[in-house]
């Protein structure tokens, strides 16, 4: 009786796991595809995404393929205005303002550049970009950040009450996004259930 026990509990062990592996790789699917899905409808505003800024004070490789999608698309005209969002990282640069410099480099006028210097996560610069666009009476945003990062971003500013959202990743694809897509999955769902 207690071996009989055990089986079945193994076997409904066995069928949880095979469960949440297929969840996770159709959920993963479905980002990666979202991800490289471009939008590229004109809007009001683009916002980026901070990420990483080098000890020398130089957008890591990720964040300046964030930056060069944003003034590629700026030139064609799909937005006016760029919301740089991000945080000082332990790096001790705030990013925003280093995002800011690079663009001014790359011929962006300063006036077309908004800094937010406290987006420290997705949901926070969500926020900041929902409390921007009120002020600036901005209806759409379009989105620039790497592919596996897209769903989380446009589901956060869902939360927030931004509705008309379209999203354009970084020409950027690295062995590091396996991880990457990894940790998606359960930050997305802390998103779903926690904002």
């Amino acid at each position: 009786m207690r071996r009989n026990y055990l089986r079945r509990l193994i076997r409904g062990a066995f069928w949880i796991v095979l469960f949440l592996c297929t969840w996770f790789i159709i959920h993963s699917v479905c980002i990666v595809v979202d991800g490289f899905s471009d939008d590229l409808t004109n809007t009001d505003v683009a916002v980026v995404l901070g990420n990483k800024v080098e000890l020398n004070g130089q957008p890591s490789e990720r964040l300046q393929s964030r930056l060069d999608k944003a003034v590629e698309l700026y030139e064609k005209g799909k937005f006016p205005s760029i919301i740089v969002s991000g945080g000082v990282g332990k790096e001790g640069f705030d990013e925003a303002i280093v995002m800011k410099e690079y663009l001014v480099k790359k011929e962006v006028p300063e006036d077309d550049i908004i800094v937010d210097s406290n987006g420290y996560n997705t949901y926070m610069t969500a926020q900041n970009t929902k409390e921007i666009m009120d002020n600036n009476n901005y209806e759409s945003v379009m989105v620039i950040t790497q592919y596996f990062h897209i769903s989380r971003t446009k589901l956060a500013l869902k939360s927030v009450g931004i509705n008309t959202i379209s999203s354009a990743s970084a020409d950027i694809v690295q062995f590091r996004d396996l991880y990457s897509i990894f940790r998606e999955f359960p930050a997305y769902y802390k998103y779903v259930f926690y904002y």
